[in-house]
């Protein structure tokens, strides 16, 4: 159970919940397939797959859920050509052209009777809630697809005062100050071989990089030009690796080898046992980082968060 990317949101303010609560407010949306003429469908799932029945899997304080979301399968271009079989019948027998109006409802029925044909897709997106770290955490590639589960996540609840984290100063101007070192890089952080930089004029082109020393000479001329850095690839503490964008968005994390070795000692036979030792050892070490990382990307800026009192 090891999130390979990490999307957060910040309470706004206090939130407490408890796993039970939780639990039954999920159970209201559960997942359930799609039926025979829908497009989609999604809802929550056990994070523990066939292990668990429960939505909710928590440890330490921290709750695991899942959200599974199915997609049928219509290729456009299939039903494009169905749609054309079918205006090409009609005016061959009826000796009429089929107007645009037609051909859309031709489309329509055209899906409606593939629909209960059509193979699903099933994608999962996993997210733990961290109410004493103020925190939602979610396995996400793209800013949508985490907007996407803390809007259902929120609908579900009734309430979920979040958002993202906001930082004192533009993230970009941050990683452009360690690149051309008019900022001191944090020790906790080693940089990575891989960047993107943008230029900062209305049609500025973007130059990605992989495999060179960002501190090096050909990375310094992009900066001399004026161009920012809005993604890095970084180290943290010697023990996670990820990418880091200008959204706070972190991608292709890894964890290293300390926490894989404390994972290797539990009973391996025991799947149930590997996934929740996995799970507290990855929302231990993400406790660290993220307040971590905030403070050195210039310090949050918490103006808008309700603090306790």
């Amino acid at each position: 159970m090891w999130f390979r990317n990490a999307r957060v949101f910040r309470f706004t303010k206090p939130f407490e919940i408890t796993a039970e609560a939780l639990e039954e407010k999920l159970q209201e949306d559960a997942f359930k397939p799609c039926g025979p003429q829908e497009t989609s469908r999604q809802g929550w799932v056990s994070p523990m797959g066939k292990h668990s029945d429960l939505l909710v899997h928590s440890a330490g304080g921290y709750h695991l859920i899942a959200l599974r979301k199915e997609e049928k399968l219509l290729p456009a271009s299939v039903i494009k050509e169905l749609v054309d079989e079918k205006a090409e019948m009609i005016e061959a027998e009826q000796h009429r052209k089929v107007r645009r109006k037609e051909k859309d409802e031709l489309k329509e029925e055209v899906t409606l009777e593939m629909l209960p044909r059509a193979f699903s897709k099933n994608r999962r997106c996993y997210a733990y809630l961290a109410p004493a770290d103020g925190v939602l955490i979610v396995d996400a590639g793209s800013s949508k697809q985490a907007e996407d589960l803390a809007s259902t996540l929120r609908k579900s609840l009734g309430s979920l005062p979040v958002r993202p984290p906001a930082v004192e100063q533009a993230p970009a101007f941050t990683f452009t100050g360690w690149l051309n070192e008019s900022i001191d890089l944090p020790a906790s952080i080693e940089l990575g071989t891989e960047c993107e930089l943008k230029d900062t004029s209305e049609d500025g082109g973007v130059v990605r990089c992989k495999g060179l020393d960002l501190q090096g000479d050909e990375i310094r001329s992009h900066l001399d030009a004026g161009m920012q850095v809005t993604k890095l690839s970084v180290t943290w503490d010697d023990n996670l690796s990820f990418v880091l964008d200008e959204e706070l968005g972190i991608r292709r994390l890894k964890f290293g080898d300390t926490l894989q070795e404390k994972l290797d000692d539990v009973d391996a036979d025991d799947a149930a046992a590997r996934f929740d030792a996995a799970f507290s050892l990855m929302t231990l070490e993400l406790a660290r980082l993220i307040p971590g990382l905030l403070e050195a990307l210039g310090g949050e800026d918490r103006s808008a968060i309700v603090e306790e009192g």
